[in-house]
């Protein structure tokens, strides 16, 4: 190493790329999840109409209330000493519309979020190494973790397979496409599996459905339109694919997803939701990205064909490039998503306490139906855990204090996903494009070895575009004549 790298590392946040993903949630993401509900319309007993419209979101700053009723700032110092937690709630403007008339905003608490020491929202970002040093804070401490009833938390890294991309892969005798079909952070993994020259697809409540089925129900009626868009040097194979439907055209293919998926009433309508909702949401979730769905699933039912005969080789799972990691915010914004969303989530109680409020002849406040204390317990009571929503474990642990190396160290570990009871010799085993990415050496031994690593002290995380920035990037790209589907 030659001193100027030396010097420019020890200048460089080693933890940055966790304090910038955090800052991304609580900046963009939260109104994000928000815009997807975009209006509350909870069912009166008397037919009246009431919406309910989110505006905005507004996270301020940690403040305390204390016994005496007085609310003042806390610094991470004193939630370190008084074993509080360094948290900032969650503000929503909301609009009720009664009957067509829009009623006064008002600003309700929805919950309490963690907040970051060291991210936008602390209050140490603003203030320089004297201000640090009168607050009791070290000038030299790089934050990036949280503070949970006193304790030091820190969120660890989560290594995934990379979301839009398919990965085509042999599994003993089958083929198979797997892509993990994300939209504004909902995620639906689908996989495509060839078994005796039939490809199926399974996602969402579909199971184990021939995946001809689905281009048929997506508007592709004709068996020429089909056998042209997979490839006619398939045909043999696409034509064993069109005998094992039975439908011949658009609506009996609508009555076949429908058997498949166990649906017995309101076939259209529940087909025609899986198709646009569930089936490839990254392409869009209106009735009108379904061309675009029926051309990008054909051609991956071509790639499995193509990888059944050796006509293409298999991916590499294990190659960098097929995989992403989901940092602190991307970890937030899950389960955040499911505690504000779910099946009994806050939208769910809060439709559910007005209908109650409004069967005893009175419409309620805002802030009286909405349970605030049901996101801050969800989200504090993972934090304190480590259990996280999709049965993941270990996502939130006690950061390592002993000296400052483990704690940079600790701050910067990547988990897989694979569980650690099963061999998964190959992606335990070091590769190629960990280079400058993961470190080579710094693994436990034992059955984590190679499934708990570290980031290199040279690698950065890059993020995400925005669909914005995205559409710019494609535009450009095709005017200069570049195919950038």
């Amino acid at each position: 190493m030659n001193e100027e790298f030396l010097e420019q590392l020890i200048q460089k946040n080693l933890v940055k790329h966790q304090i910038e993903s955090y800052n991304r949630f609580v900046e963009e993401r939260i109104q994000a999840i928000l815009n997807e509900v975009g209006s509350i319309e909870p069912e009166l007993p008397d037919g009246e109409d009431l919406v309910i419209k989110i505006v905005s979101v507004d996270i301020r700053r940690p403040k305390i209330h204390e016994a005496d009723g007085s609310v003042r700032e806390i610094t991470p110092r004193e939630a370190r000493m008084r074993d509080l937690t360094y948290s900032s709630e969650i503000k929503v403007e909301m609009t009720p519309i009664f009957e067509g008339v829009k009623q006064d905003t008002e600003e309700v608490t929805i919950g309490e979020i963690p907040v970051m020491v060291g991210s936008d929202l602390c209050w140490t970002s603003e203030w320089d190494e004297e201000e640090m040093r009168a607050n009791g804070e070290d000038p030299k401490d790089p934050g990036g973790y949280f503070l949970i009833n006193g304790a030091e938390k820190t969120l660890i890294a989560m290594e995934e397979l990379a979301n839009n991309k398919p990965v085509y892969q042999k599994d003993g005798e089958e083929e198979k496409c797997r892509i993990n079909s994300e939209n504004e952070g909902y995620v639906q993994r689908h996989v495509l599996r060839r078994d005796k020259d039939i490809v199926n697809i399974s996602f969402a409540n579909v199971k184990k459905t021939p995946a001809i089925a689905l281009v048929r129900a997506l508007g592709y009626e004709t068996d020429k339109e089909i056998v042209e868009s997979i490839g006619e040097e398939y045909s043999s194979d696409v034509y064993l694919n069109l005998y094992e439907v039975d439908a011949s055209n658009q609506e009996e293919a609508f009555e076949y997803v429908a058997n498949q998926a166990g649906i017995t009433s309101d076939v259209e309508e529940r087909v025609e939701s899986i198709l646009d909702e569930y089936l490839l949401p990254h392409l869009g979730q209106e009735p009108g990205a379904r061309e675009e769905k029926a051309e990008f699933l054909t051609n991956m039912i071509r790639n499995t064909i193509a990888l059944g005969k050796g006509d293409i080789e298999e991916d590499d799972i294990d190659h960098y490039a097929n995989k992403r990691l989901n940092l602190s915010g991307e970890l937030l914004e899950m389960q955040f998503r499911s505690v504000f969303l779910g099946k009994w989530g806050l939208v769910a109680r809060m439709k559910y306490n007005f209908q109650k409020s409004a069967k005893r002849g009175r419409l309620p406040s805002l802030q009286s139906t909405i349970v605030a204390d049901t996101l801050t317990k969800q989200i504090m009571g993972a934090m304190a855990t480590g259990n996280w929503v999709g049965g993941r474990t270990g996502i939130c642990q006690s950061l390592e204090r002993n000296n400052r190396i483990k704690t940079l160290s600790h701050l910067r570990n990547v988990n897989s996903p694979l569980s650690a009871d099963r061999q998964h010799f190959e992606a335990r085993d070091l590769h190629p494009t960990h280079w400058g990415r993961i470190c080579p050496i710094k693994t436990p031994e034992g059955m984590n070895i190679g499934l708990r690593t570290h980031l290199a002290m040279s690698a950065n995380v890059s993020t995400g575009m925005s669909e914005m920035k995205k559409n710019s990037l494609k535009a450009k790209l095709e005017e200069v004549g570049i195919d950038a589907r």
